[in-house]
Formats: C-alpha cells, sequence, structure tokens
C-alpha cells in the first residue's frame, strides 16, 4: 500500500494542533508561503526541513519516521527493546526509579498501557484478581476499569473511571494512534464492576484525582505522577512512561511502610 504524500501528512499534525499555516509558520520561523507549497505538494521538504516542522508539531518520534518515509526518506529514529544491550543503561534507570519508589506502587507501560515492569508494592493492589487477566499483555487501563479486575476494589471507581477515559481520550487524540481510539471505546464499553462502597475521604478532587482502593491492608489512597525520559533518541524510550503512586494521606503511607518493613522482616528470618 503505497505512503500517503508528505504533505497530506503535515497537514493533518498541523490541523490536530489547532495551528494555522501562519501560527506554523512563525514557529518555525518560515514564511506562511512555504507551509502552503509544503502541504500541496508543490514543493518538496528536506530531510531537515521535515524534522524541524515534526519538532515545532510535537509530532512522536514514531510518527516522524512516517513522515521522513512519506517524503522518500530514510527513518531518523531507532526501535529498540529494553532488552537489547545498547538499552542496559535505560534499563537500569527505569528499575532504579521504580525500586526507589517502594513502598510506594510504581509500574512502567508502553505507549498502548501494557506493563513493562513494576515494582513489588504493586502486587499488593493485584492480589486476588484472578490469573487469566494478569496474562501478559496486560494492560493497565483495562484491568483497573475491568469488572473482574480492580474495579470492584476502587472506592471512586466513577471519578476514576471519569479520569481514565479523559486521560485517554487526551493521548488517543494527541498522538493519533489508531490502538489506543481502539482502546477507549473497549473501556468506555466497560461498567466496571459497580465498585465498593464509597465512604467519607478528603476531597482532592480540585487538586487532583485520587485512587481509592481496598486492599487486604484497608483501604488505601494514592495520588499519582507520570514520569517519561527526557529528549530520548529512540522509540522505545519516547513512548516508555513511569506512573508513580503517592500516599495521599497519612494512614495510607504508614500502612505501606508497616507492611514492607514485616515482608522485610520475614524474608530475613
Amino acid at each position: 500500500m503505497p505512503s500517503r504524500p508528505v504533505g497530506e501528512l503535515l497537514r493533518e499534525w498541523r490541523q490536530r494542533r489547532s495551528l494555522s499555516q501562519l501560527d506554523l509558520a512563525m514557529r518555525a520561523e518560515v514564511s506562511a508561503r512555504h507551509v502552503s507549497f509544503l502541504e500541496t505538494g508543490r514543493s518538496s521538504p528536506s530531510r531537515d526541513m521535515l524534522l524541524h516542522l515534526a519538532e515545532e508539531l510535537d509530532v512522536p518520534l514514531r510518527e516522524r519516521n512516517a513522515l521522513l518515509m512519506a517524503a522518500g526518506f530514510a527513518p531518523a529514529y531507532p526501535e529498540n527493546s529494553l532488552e537489547e544491550p545498547q538499552m542496559k543503561a535505560a534499563r537500569e534507570a527505569v528499575e532504579l526509579v521504580l525500586s526507589g519508589h517502594e513502598p510506594y506502587p510504581a509500574l512502567a507501560v508502553d505507549r498502548h498501557w501494557h506493563l513493562v515492569t513494576a515494582n513489588r508494592a504493586v502486587g499488593l493492589l493485584l492480589e486476588g484478581i484472578p490469573a487469566e487477566l494478569l496474562t501478559p499483555p496486560l494492560n493497565v487501563l483495562r484491568l483497573s476499569l475491568h469488572p473482574e479486575g480492580l474495579a470492584p476494589n476502587i472506592l471512586n471507581l466513577e471519578q476514576w473511571r471519569a479520569h481514565i477515559l479523559a486521560r485517554l481520550h487526551r493521548q488517543a487524540a494527541a498522538t493519533a494512534d489508531a490502538k489506543l481510539a481502539e482502546l477507549l471505546v473497549e473501556l468506555r464499553g466497560m461498567g466496571g464492576g459497580g465498585g465498593a462502597p464509597e465512604v467519607h475521604a478528603p476531597d482532592f478532587t480540585s487538586l487532583v484525582v485520587p485512587l481509592r482502593v481496598r486492599t487486604r491492608l484497608g483501604v488505601l489512597s494514592f495520588i499519582s505522577t507520570t514520569t517519561v525520559f527526557g529528549t530520548p533518541r529512540d522509540i522505545t524510550l519516547s513512548e516508555l512512561a513511569i506512573e508513580s503512586f503517592f500516599p495521599a494521606d497519612a494512614a495510607t503511607g504508614e500502612l505501606l511502610r508497616k507492611a514492607a518493613e514485616a515482608a522485610r522482616r520475614s524474608e530475613l528470618s
């Protein structure tokens, strides 16, 4: 199947970023006429110009390669598995971040929200979930909203579900990733299993959306942050994200610290 014209792809990315030709021209420090000629095919972009425009449009690295190939150039960005020798430093950095976050949960996911790796604290949240739902590739968003997954233990399921769907919608729109769009449709169709009954909890809604989940330790409340690699040159790294969960209240922190200490004593005995 022949590639679509590079000008057509450029126009789609410009429109996806809600920019006019003049807006993009000013950002890229070129003329609006030149942008117009590139989009209509009257001019062919150089490799450097194409990469420059892609940078200004914040095009994901995977799609930058697609733009280059559509214009007849070789891809600029490699895609290596984290298991390959040249990715050792990145792999060790990920593991360091995850282990350093214990006793609080943290996990790494790829661009489609498949679990790449996680620290030991994540296991607490997965207890009691059927083994078939934990079989790789494990999609953490699907698992969190699945009626037999984490959803029945989430006390603020309606709020958490709305947060997940809104976030995924923004990601799908920003990346133009068809699989993310499909996942969004799938998750919208999940009832989520009703969730556990809500109890009185601190109101974080004006600041962040918390995750309140029932576990064998009791009710744990988390807020989350996302970490990505700065200025990556590899597609795999550019699409890798680390989700770190922090205690949203003192009780959660205390429960997790005590559980971790008990586990350490058990390992030493």
